[in-house]
């Protein structure tokens, strides 16, 4: 396996038998975690992951309001697949949209009290399954090392050239805190309680 970025005419980076075992179990994590979390967000909520943390980071806006396109850039989602995506929600009465107020040319997506009511039912179950199968595999020290691994590589996927100023929102953990908590970036706890604050 080679690793792209190189010389053109220069020998591939090869991975040695430690890297190639740890990428390996780093690309199943990425795929069966999500798709486990995911399960029990169906079975017991009838929500997808996005579908959660869309409903979370709403959650955790002012006003539980926030441009449709801003939204999209804190779940990670183009903002087509939102817009589907927030229909279907709308259909459940658990968000609307809006015209923003300031500006009418953007569309907010309001998260309303049905949609806080079944969020913060569906949370401590949400994150009692992340808890068991993340947060309480590994040490607090791990923990940490894990939070420091996923910044450095995040920031080599969405690092702006030099000089340039950095413009997206990053998601902050959304749903696993209490709905409606705000948190400034590197401020979430995963040993938090979880509760309810309306």
């Amino acid at each position: 396996m080679s690793v792209p970025g190189g010389p053109s005419g220069s020998a591939p980076r090869w991975l040695s038998s430690e890297e190639l075992a740890a990428w390996r179990g780093f690309v199943r994590l990425v795929h069966r975690l999500p798709a486990a979390l995911e399960a029990q967000l169906q079975q017991d909520s009838r929500l997808s992951f996005v579908e959660y943390h869309v409903l979370a980071h709403l959650s955790e806006q002012p006003g539980r309001r926030i441009r449709m396109s801003e939204l999209a850039a804190l779940a990670d989602t183009e903002l087509s697949r939102l817009s589907h995506m927030i229909g279907r929600l709308e259909k459940r009465a658990l968000v609307r949209r809006e015209p923003d107020p300031d500006n009418g040319r953007y569309t907010q997506a309001i998260l309303t009290d049905a949609g806080f009511a079944y969020l913060a039912e569906a949370a401590p179950a949400h994150v009692g399954r992340v808890r068991d199968l993340f947060v309480d595999a590994l040490t607090p020290e791990e923990l940490g090392v894990l939070h420091q691994v996923a910044d450095k590589v995040l920031a080599r996927i969405e690092g702006p050239p030099a000089g340039a100023r950095r413009t997206r929102p990053r998601p902050a953990g959304a749903g696993c805190r209490a709905p409606g908590r705000t948190t400034t970036r590197h401020s979430v706890s995963w040993r938090s309680r979880i509760g309810v604050r309306r």
